[in-house]
């Protein structure tokens, strides 16, 4: 069992760490969701953790449609978390109708090699679970981040534990999305999974830093 850490700051990745994460999902902006940290976050980040990093990897807030100019933006991201040590990246895009980039997403996951490449909640947007998963796996993905197309993991349980069913091994399905101490124990019965994402912040908290406590109740749950 793995716990990944979404992490809007080095001090979470730190907090992380100390209180028995596997992994961080290193992003910025977390009223949006996320977005592509700054080139000095990340160094700081590789530099203060021994854990994985994967680095969120998103020009901009709102959508998942990219043209050309974010593209290339896309790419040069990739390739400076690629020389600054990261793991990983979080990463993802779709079309018009909801279904996933799938073509792009190919060439983000050719770019990153060999770090590895988590498909991020992209996914939720797809019309279809299933055939998305599919779809990812065809890009080279080694791992999907989902609630199972619902608002939160809970309430899409049932989807995420077919959706790790029908992907046997093939490429990981991790929880996310609402995941707290409170439901985690439940959510680990009801799907099968073996990853879960949660920021562990306490909603009071205006500097976005994970909350030690649930870190704590977080893990212990997955012991």
């Amino acid at each position: 069992m793995l716990l990944e850490v979404c992490a809007y700051n080095v001090q979470s990745a730190i907090l992380a760490q100390q209180n028995g994460a596997g992994r961080i999902e290193f992003c910025a902006d977390p009223y949006h969701g996320g977005i592509t940290p700054s080139y000095g976050a990340i160094m700081q980040a590789i530099e203060q953790v021994a854990i994985p990093v994967y680095c969120m990897i998103r020009p901009r807030a709102g959508n998942f449609i990219y043209d050309e100019q974010e593209i290339a933006i896309i790419k040069k991201d990739i390739m400076a978390c690629r020389e600054l040590g990261c793991k990983g990246i979080a990463t993802g895009a779709h079309l018009a109708d909801g279904k996933l980039d799938v073509d792009l997403m190919k060439r983000m996951v050719d770019w990153a090699y060999p770090m590895g490449v988590t498909c991020h909640k992209v996914f939720d947007l797809a019309p279809d679970a299933y055939q998305a998963l599919e779809a990812v796996i065809n890009a080279g993905c080694e791992r999907v981040l989902s609630s199972g197309l619902q608002p939160n993991a809970m309430e899409g349980a049932d989807t995420l534990k077919a959706l790790h069913e029908q992907a046997a091994g093939r490429i990981i399905i991790m929880a996310g999305g609402g995941v707290r101490s409170t439901n985690i124990t439940e959510l680990m019965n009801k799907t099968g999974l073996t990853e879960y994402h949660s920021s562990a912040l306490k909603y009071s908290d205006e500097k976005y830093i994970a909350d030690v406590a649930e870190l704590k109740a977080l893990v212990k749950s997955l012991l």
